[in-house]
């Protein structure tokens, strides 16, 4: 069992999302062994890879975060949908998050020094938590700022069924040189995957590596996601836009505000988009706790 806080670097998880393909917010779905969360393994790995603060994104009234923060010493965070800039009005209420940029910048704010970033129904396994965590110890200040994301390979991301979006990173000697989003991925019956980019169908090979929103910054990432967001509500369709984390990312190598180290995630990702998913990570969990990879009872 842990339950004492160490120093090291903070962790934010992303749990405010309304998980409307899955049917309900499935971060808070029990999956594991004695009713465990996917939220539960993240904190489980990230606390014995040395993190320390830990503090989950969520929307007001969201009650099922309470336990889960309770036994984890964790910090919630509202992302609300009246955090705006000053002088922003809406014509309407908006009940839809701002989008996984907002949902950082509304944590960072009470961050001093480095952290990570996590969703909070995805299982990252505990070699990704190592590697950002050894990451984020050693990053010294830079000009401009050094961040990371820890990748995996497209064909250890993809299960059967449904076609998945991900995140292709096309890495130039170890350095994120861009994302491509590439939509409804699927297995091609010559070998790889195919999909839809942003100029229309692509090939995809299993070994390219790809982002699932496992991020490390250091404290510089508030401002440039400060006036991201800014400048996003100044153009948005404020009904219904939202500004993405990957994008902000994205935008601040385009303008050498931040270099982005690819690291190795090493190990196992799954996660849950569609309700039959459920099944499968629940077996893939069981599994790894009849290896003894993690024990029955994570608190």
């Amino acid at each position: 069992m842990i339950r004492n806080t160490p120093p090291g670097p903070a962790l934010v998880v992303l749990a405010a999302g309304m998980g409307s393909r899955f049917g309900g917010p499935k971060q808070f779905e029990a999956v594991g062994p004695r009713g465990a969360t996917l939220m539960d393994y993240a904190i489980f790995d990230a606390r014995r890879a040395g993190f320390g603060d830990i503090l989950l994104v969520t929307r007001p009234g969201m009650d099922a975060t309470l336990p889960i923060a309770s036994r984890w010493s964790a910090r919630i965070v509202h992302q609300r949908p009246d955090d705006l800039p000053e002088g922003t009005h809406l014509q309407a209420v908006r009940s839809k998050p701002w989008g996984t940029a907002h949902a950082v910048l509304a944590a960072a704010r009470d961050i001093p020094g480095p952290f990570a970033v996590v969703n909070a129904d995805d299982f990252y396994g505990a070699q990704a938590y190592q590697a950002v965590g050894r990451f984020l110890r050693a990053e010294t200040a830079t000009s401009p700022p050094c961040w990371a994301v820890a990748a995996y390979r497209l064909e250890d991301t993809v299960p059967t069924g449904a076609g998945v979006n991900r995140a292709v990173c096309r890495v130039e000697d170890g350095w994120l040189a861009s994302l491509e989003e590439v939509t409804g991925i699927v297995p091609a019956p010559s070998g790889g995957f195919v999909g839809r980019g942003s100029q229309g169908a692509v090939t995809v090979p299993g070994e390219a590596l790809v982002s699932m929103n496992m991020w490390a910054f250091t404290a510089d990432v508030t401002l440039v996601l400060r006036r991201a967001f800014e400048a996003f509500i100044g153009r948005a369709d404020l009904a219904r836009d939202e500004l993405l984390l990957p994008s902000v990312v994205q935008e601040a190598i385009a303008r050498k505000q931040a270099r982005v180290r690819v690291l190795d995630a090493g190990g196992q990702w799954f996660g849950m988009t569609h309700p039959d998913d459920r099944a499968r990570v629940a077996s893939a969990l069981a599994s790894l706790v009849a290896a003894g990879r993690y024990p029955e009872r994570l608190w």
